[in-house]
């Protein structure tokens, strides 16, 4: 018996979000350098960014965009990634290959790709080795349009106005390499965290904690239960892998 499906178009049971749409960027497999941004390529403008690429990332319609990981952002620190390209921290990315990451390519230029494509930024923050104080500092650079310390450097950094950043994530697959937790610890981390990610003027954040890996039901249990009134939305982590995760080139 075959079956059979109708599809009834005048019949509207809600509208789908484009944000469920969303891309991931991550400083590995030359998505980054060599890919979207690449100084010194015939095809680069004068910000690094390669016209080519971002031409067809614009006919994807990018709805929004997540950076900086993934993986690295357990091992990333924001202030190494601003201020003058010569003075910025250079590092060994240990997560992807084990390049120099000389961090080029940090906030200001993620929030100059996403401004050239139209798209929503989505800040993803290292709990993992980072602290509350350098997730919350990393708003306030972003979002405050007071005169403090903190926004005095993104004023230097050749920014005056907030961009108002929205989405935030509060760590990445801290279950794993974002710090191998349990989940009542992380879930206690999540409220910690996001307590002094402050809402700046009249843009309020949208807080997203780090979801289960695949389908470990207890890790889900256990957050939603224990700081689920604290969050705004929740990642999830399926991966379906066709052979093995060595990157072909």
């Amino acid at each position: 018996m075959k079956a059979k499906i109708t599809v009834n178009r005048e019949k509207v049971q809600g509208e789908v979000s484009p944000l469920l749409f969303g891309h991931f960027m991550e400083h590995a497999f030359g998505n980054i350098y060599g890919g979207v941004y690449d100084p010194g390529h015939p095809l680069s403008d004068e910000d690094g960014f390669r016209t080519d690429v971002l031409e067809l990332l614009k006919e994807v319609k990018v709805p929004i965009l997540r950076y900086p990981g993934g993986n690295f952002v357990s091992n990333y620190h924001w202030e190494d990634g601003v201020g003058p390209k010569a003075e910025r921290k250079r590092m060994v990315n240990t997560n992807w290959g084990g390049v120099v990451e000389d961090n080029s390519f940090g906030t200001h230029e993620f929030l100059e790709l996403c401004a050239q494509l139209g798209c929503e930024p989505y800040i993803n923050a290292n709990v993992g080795s980072g602290t509350v104080r350098e997730m919350a500092e990393w708003v306030e650079y972003l979002n405050s349009a007071g005169d403090s310390t903190v926004v005095q450097k993104r004023w230097r950094n050749g920014r005056k106005d907030p961009w108002g950043v929205k989405y935030w994530g509060v760590g990445n697959e801290s279950w794993g390499c974002g710090g191998n937790m349990r989940p009542e610890y992380y879930a206690d981390e999540f409220r910690r965290y996001q307590t002094y990610c402050r809402d700046y003027g009249d843009n309020k954040l949208f807080r997203i904690a780090c979801g289960p890996s695949e389908d470990d039901y207890r890790w889900m249990e256990v957050l939603m239960e224990r700081a689920g009134r604290f969050m705004d939305a929740i990642t999830l982590h399926y991966y379906t892998v066709p052979g093995t995760w060595q990157h072909k080139g």
